[in-house]
């Protein structure tokens, strides 16, 4: 049943966000030029990389899934979570730009912005009160030392 719960998250929110409408967008889309088709496919290996590294600890560590119905029972603060609040959203738009450059497609690169304005907006005003209202002054402290989107060492 776990599984299920954790496929199920990972189907409808990054599934959604970096396989369905990507490939609505780039319908017909041939390769970019192999030199930046190379740096699109090292890019969006980097982007599922971090995300399935981030849904393990959601996971072990968290004892939750990366959805907001889901969540983490305990807060994450291992792994890419020392360096930045938000690393599943790294790879999430590392994917769109991986996936932007593959194809040298500018639809998935302004899909990849829409999704960045997305989060800046939705992190700040309703997944943070409610990490707060969850886990009180160990999110605060986490918070006050680790950046939201721009990683750097704790």
């Amino acid at each position: 049943m776990r599984l299920v719960r954790h496929l199920a998250a990972i189907a409808l929110l990054p599934g959604i966000v970096t396989v369905a409408v990507p490939a609505v967008l780039l319908s017909g889309a041939e390769l970019a030029p192999w030199p930046l088709a190379l740096a699109g496919a090292a890019v969006l290996a980097f982007g599922v990389g971090m995300i399935a590294w981030t849904v393990a600890l959601f996971a072990g560590v968290g004892q939750g899934t990366l959805a907001p119905w889901d969540p983490p029972e305990r807060l994450v603060v291992r792994g890419p979570y020392r360096y930045v609040r938000n690393p599943m959203i790294t790879g999430v738009v590392s994917m769109l730009l991986g996936e932007a450059a593959l194809f040298g497609s500018p639809a998935v690169l302004a899909w990849a912005g829409f999704v960045v304005a997305l989060n800046a907006v939705y992190f700040p005003l309703i997944e943070e009160p409610d990490l707060r209202s969850r886990f009180g002054a160990d999110y605060d402290t986490y918070a006050a030392h680790t950046p939201r989107w721009l990683p750097r060492r704790p």
